[in-house]
């Protein structure tokens, strides 16, 4: 097939739609399928490159500079009279493209696609669902966000949250109406944002899925403790994932503190970085943690393996997952997951089976589940295998088998 992936955020991005998107074309690619993302350029100008046997389509963009590109690290903020000046504007902002109809026009009859799939509702999947259904191409949908997600990183009043919420479901809705089939990564999310309301489009779970062959269980290689510091004498709780507020990384950090009463041979390692990484530093070194939280800041493959293999369990408070890549990596590493009960992280850790759910916001809970896990050598292997079962399920050949069933489906229903 000829498949054209259009999406808002492209490697070497990395957030979880991100991720998805390039971890789908190249495995598509492999599989011997002709494929094309179309994504807004980090350079600004138009261009188009051959990545991995993918034709990778960069459009015309500008920098929304209120938000981080999450590729480039993030300076120290200045000083003025001592105090750090608030982060309003970013030197590298986050790509968008504008007005990109008549490049995503030129890109689908240059390439003609036999099928789209569409990842995010930014205007270059706009476009290219608009173009599609006029040309009658076959279109699939993947929804990786939920309104209560969007809303909820946005910390507005609950007044005004609700109806906002009601209005994003709408627009979500109705966005997927004009799919010829729409996937989202859990029954969960599906279930939220559809029961109530359906959309008269066959819909399905997909996992996001990872590469097992890259997350395995087993130590690191030594020289992974040597380059980023790391002792081989203590025991390791780990974050992966962006370090931006709505990630609630700083709970973490509180939750740790008090568990490091009852387990001082234990230190934490956050890998990432993101707008909030500066002030995380900071609570750190308040509270007197510094020997302890250790910041490794970005690590891309094949580091980030080994460095999953440092962990002895993995944690976090994030409130926003629709479903949560890095969960899926840290348990086919074969980690015990601590996570907080909010959105679809239970789908994937699943609370006294292969790790602890915690109320969000609760310091004490999240604790005192750092401690049962890290104190109990037998909850620890008991967990950790219950892992490496719930990881098979989201193997990513799993996940290609589906969509090339999908597109397969949407280009014969067509054609008939």
């Amino acid at each position: 097939m000829r498949i054209a992936i259009a999406t808002a955020v492209y490697y070497p991005q990395v957030n979880g739609v991100a991720v998805f998107s390039h971890n789908l074309a190249m495995g598509l690619s492999r599989r011997g399928h002709d494929v094309m993302v179309i994504c807004p350029s980090q350079t600004g100008r138009n261009y188009t490159e051959m990545i991995d046997g993918v034709k990778t389509t960069y459009l015309r963009s500008v920098q929304a500079k209120i938000y981080h590109d999450q590729i480039h690290p993030l300076p120290e903020r200045k000083r003025i009279l001592g105090l750090k000046t608030p982060r309003l504007l970013y030197k590298h902002g986050f790509r968008v493209s504008i007005f990109p109809l008549l490049e995503v026009k030129k890109a689908l009859d240059e390439f003609k696609p036999d099928v789209v799939h569409v990842q995010v509702s930014d205007p270059i999947g706009l476009s290219v669902v608009s173009y599609a259904r006029k040309k009658g191409i076959p279109i699939v949908t993947t929804e990786h966000n939920q309104p209560e997600v969007l809303t909820g990183s946005m910390k507005l009043p609950r007044m005004i949250k609700k109806p906002v919420d009601a209005l994003l479901s709408m627009y979500f809705r109705d966005r997927q109406s004009k799919s010829d089939f729409v996937t989202m990564p859990t029954e969960q999310a599906i279930h939220h944002l559809l029961s109530k309301h359906p959309i008269g489009v066959p819909v399905a779970a997909v996992s996001n899925g990872v590469d097992l062959t890259h997350f395995k269980p087993g130590r690191a290689d030594d020289s992974i403790y040597n380059k980023y510091g790391i002792s081989k004498d203590a025991e390791h709780l780990l974050y992966v994932g962006r370090l931006d507020p709505e990630k609630n990384v700083e709970l973490v950090i509180r939750a740790f503190k008090k568990a490091l009463i009852k387990i001082p041979k234990t230190e934490l390692i956050i890998v990432g970085d993101g707008v909030d990484k500066s002030r995380l530093e900071q609570i750190v070194m308040k509270n007197k943690l510094n020997d302890s939280v250790k910041f490794l800041g970005r690590v891309m493959p094949p580091d980030l393996y080994e460095i999953y293999r440092i962990g002895d369990v993995f944690v976090t408070a994030s409130e926003i997952e629709t479903q949560g890549i890095v969960l899926i990596e840290a348990a086919a590493t074969g980690l015990p997951l601590i996570a907080v009960d909010e959105g679809a992280v239970s789908e994937v850790c699943r609370n006294g089976e292969n790790g602890i759910l915690c109320k969000p916001g609760d310091v004490n809970e999240m604790s005192d589940a750092m401690f049962k896990i890290m104190n109990d050598k037998a909850i620890l292997k008991k967990y950790g295998e219950a892992s490496l079962e719930i990881a098979r399920e989201h193997n990513f050949e799993k996940t290609l088998d589906a969509f090339i069933n999908i597109y397969n489906r949407v280009i014969s229903s067509r054609s008939s």
